[in-house]
């Protein structure tokens, strides 16, 4: 049964207040709000965290409904909750607050709204125009998977054991699970909770990583021996995929021009038993022109716009912003570029993004080859997976072999 109390609506629209009044991302606005809260318990952190993000995901829908521009005035913020529990079929309690927007016709405003698919599935209007622009007809469907709740997938460590034997575990642990056919490590939460709780992740049996962006892992081709270079290893949630794929042999070099990623990356590589990853900071190009023509494998996990992984950060669809998908494709291009030059002949490089947009992926590596850096690369490969797919997050790779 679910309990409303005053509190918890009320540490909702503080919440929704610092992300659009102070431009604070969601994820660590409600992490300080449940720090700052410890008397709420597991269902009063659940409401909080549940209601910020959905308001936050139709944020754009809810005040076309109600029929006002947007505002932050605390007793707006009310109604607006309002709107979005008649919205969702949910009840309102008997508080005074909504005697005035209990009886207002959400759904008869709802059907008057333009059929215009960037309000329906509350998108920003650049934004949705620029899918189009991007996707075709494939935007409306994409837009709508995009806001269906995301599952959560476990990637199976298997430098620990089989993911049968991590399933059991799991079971032990009372947490029930489903394999993910596609692949041979991934496992689909039953239901939404925090692993990070759990004595089996903190043995190393696994990792949360999107289904979508497991199939990365596997689409480098790294073997056990090789020499492989992840160059924008980030914390390193594919490179400890690789280094379980390598079966801890040969040697990884992750890479990235931000060393606390990296420091992270170790204590993850503790916990997962992985011991061939060396860690270099990218301080300037020196770095990288003293690994040129060293790699077997070179994965390139580029910066990019996120479009692909919105159904996660739902507050990223207001603050993106046009010139930062430009700025990003300069960098991209500048990437490929310069860090193809650390793979060997005969090596393979995987490129890769969690975007939806084609001039983020399959442009960016035709432009690629079109360059003096890219003129002995041939494509292998390619795949684009859409959110809706695997009810994933999007991603694309593509794979290129270094001919000469």
């Amino acid at each position: 049964m679910e309990r409303l109390h005053p509190n918890l609506v009320a540490g909702v629209l503080e919440a929704l207040e610092t992300i659009f009044g102070k431009g604070y991302y969601a994820d660590k606005v409600i992490e300080r709000l449940l720090k700052a809260n410890k008397k709420w318990g597991s269902r009063d952190r659940a409401f909080v965290a549940e209601h910020t993000y959905e308001m936050v995901r139709w944020w754009r829908l809810l005040w076309a409904i109600y029929g006002k521009e947007p505002t932050l005035k605390r007793k707006e913020l009310w109604n607006l909750f309002a709107i979005y529990r008649i919205w969702q079929n949910r009840p309102l309690p008997d508080w005074d607050k909504f005697d005035q927007i209990r009886n207002f016709p959400v759904k008869e405003s709802f059907d008057a709204l333009p059929e215009e698919i960037g309000l329906r599935e509350s998108y920003a209007l650049w934004f949705s125009e620029f899918s189009y622009e991007q996707l075709g007809d494939l935007w409306p469907k994409i837009a709508a998977d995009m806001n269906k709740p995301a599952d959560v997938y476990l990637r199976v460590n298997t430098l620990k054991g089989s993911r049968e034997q991590a399933q059991k575990i799991l079971q032990t642990e009372d947490v029930e699970t489903k394999i993910f056919e596609e692949n041979s490590v991934g496992l689909k939460l039953g239901a939404r909770l925090n692993t990070f709780r759990l004595k089996s992740f903190h043995e190393g049996w696994y990792e949360v990583q999107d289904a979508g962006s497991q199939f990365i892992g596997s689409f480098t081709q790294v073997e056990p021996g090789m020499r492989v270079i992840d160059a924008c290893a980030g914390a390193g949630g594919k490179t400890l995929h690789l280094a379980a794929m390598m079966q801890n042999k040969g040697q990884i070099i992750a890479m990235d021009v931000e060393n606390w990623k990296l420091s992270e990356l170790k204590k993850r590589a503790r916990r997962n038993g992985v011991s061939n990853i060396e860690t270099r900071h990218i301080e300037n190009a020196k770095v990288i022109k003293r690994l040129h023509e060293t790699a077997d494998r070179l994965l390139l996990d580029a910066p990019c716009s996120g479009s692909g992984v919105l159904r996660r950060n739902p507050d990223a669809k207001w603050k993106m912003q046009p010139e930062q998908i430009e700025r990003v494709k300069i960098t991209q291009a500048e990437i490929l570029r310069n860090y193809s030059k650390m793979l060997k002949v005969g090596g393979k490089m995987v490129y890769a993004t969690c975007s939806i947009f084609p001039d983020e992926n399959e442009r960016q590596v035709e432009t690629f080859l079109q360059t003096e850096e890219g003129k002995n690369f041939k494509l292998e490969d390619h795949k684009t997976i859409h959110p809706g797919d695997y009810n994933t997050d999007g991603f694309y790779m593509a794979r290129l072999v270094k001919l000469a």
